[in-house]
């Protein structure tokens, strides 16, 4: 029986890419490098502000300076993580219904609790998420089973009746491995390259208007049949 939903954050839930492409442009015009297409960030989105900036300034995590780079781009990002910021089309929506159904959410993210936590309550959701799981809360991440498993803890649900919808094989496998129901959202920050189709989710999503009614009809399948 459906119980709850959980979504990743950066690419499933909200929109964050342009405040990381502003905060880049802003970095690379300091340092006179040419600015790169936003496509690419965006599809670096995922591998977190290491993968951005190795995409955007040409360089590897162990080069000189890297450190530095990376430590000036969070230090922004944390002054403005929600300049630019909002929930993908349809996610309020989704939301609404969800809170009037009854039906508890939450967010399992790779991203630190010092951005999440501000950044959930930016959006003005910390009222209403009903858990919110980082990396830094866990003793392994994603695609590990432990923060969905923490999840659902803290949910007072079971994995069996909770759908985890997220952007990446990562969250997808978490999912599994926890054994919830899985959403693919190729809305998201999909990784050039990369195949959803071959993540084998349960499901897969082209916009966030179109989970409402997989559930629905989930949810009246499972009643069904039980």
């Amino acid at each position: 029986m459906l119980t709850s939903v959980l979504f990743d954050l950066d690419g499933t839930l909200l929109d964050t890419v342009d405040d990381f492409m502003a905060i880049i442009d802003a970095m690379l015009r300091e340092h006179d490098r040419p600015l790169i297409n936003p496509k690419l960030v965006r599809s670096q989105v995922s591998d977190g502000s290491v993968g951005m900036l190795c995409s955007a300034f040409g360089m590897r995590p162990q080069d000189e300076g890297f450190d530095a780079l990376r430590e000036d781009f969070l230090r922004r990002y944390t002054e403005q993580l929600a300049t630019h910021t909002q929930p993908f089309p349809g996610i309020p929506e989704l939301l609404d219904w969800l809170d009037a159904e009854g039906l508890p959410w939450g967010v399992v993210t790779n991203k630190m609790s010092r951005f999440s936590i501000p950044l959930i309550a930016a959006m003005g959701l910390s009222e209403r998420c009903g858990t919110l799981i980082c990396p830094d809360q866990v003793s392994q991440a994603k695609p590990h089973a432990e923060p969905v498993l923490k999840a659902c803890a803290e949910l007072g649900v079971e994995p069996s009746g909770c759908v985890f919808v997220g952007d990446h094989l990562r969250d997808i496998q978490s999912g599994h491995a926890a054994g919830t129901a899985t959403v693919a959202a190729l809305y998201g920050y999909i990784p050039a390259g990369d195949d959803p189709a071959n993540w084998h989710a349960t499901h897969s999503i082209k916009n966030a208007a179109a989970l409402r009614p997989w559930l629905e009809t989930r949810r009246a399948t499972e009643t069904t049949h039980v």
